[in-house]
């Protein structure tokens, strides 16, 4: 069953929140919603590594971790300068959700992903203001 746009964003809304509880209560750290608490999101993704070892990469883990900060990135971008939340089906194993803005999609939580799993010298932060300069110009 596939969700509505709206049922969609409010599913974002609830993530990017629980992203700021989650954040609270593990790390005592406070996310404001605002640009630069994004900072606070790349270094919380890697303590998630550093409380939780091997735990943190386990795949509902690593789900959970990349949708949530995913979401709650999304959101900062979406109220600064809007889009819409979407299901990216190309590869239909493994739909995942993008924020569409003025022809362009970007992938929050895969960022999120990459810095966790793969490469910690991405950032988050970084493919915000990225994401941001494409649509100041």
């Amino acid at each position: 069953m596939q969700m509505t746009s709206a049922e969609l964003t409010d599913l974002m809304i609830d993530s990017a929140q629980n992203a700021i509880i989650t954040t609270e209560e593990e790390f005592n750290l406070t996310l404001d919603g605002s640009e630069q608490s994004i900072d606070l999101v790349d270094d919380v993704i890697l303590s998630w590594l550093g409380r939780y070892k091997d735990q943190a990469l386990e795949e509902n883990a690593v789900f959970t971790i990349c949708n949530i900060y995913g979401a709650y990135i999304g959101e900062i971008f979406r109220n600064k300068v809007g889009g819409t939340w979407a299901y990216d089906e190309s590869d239909p194993d493994a739909p995942y959700v993008v924020l569409n803005y003025a022809g362009n999609t970007y992938a929050f939580a895969g960022i999120c992903y990459q810095r966790l799993v793969n490469d910690s010298q991405v950032s988050a932060r970084s493919y915000y203001d990225q994401a941001l300069a494409n649509n100041m110009q």
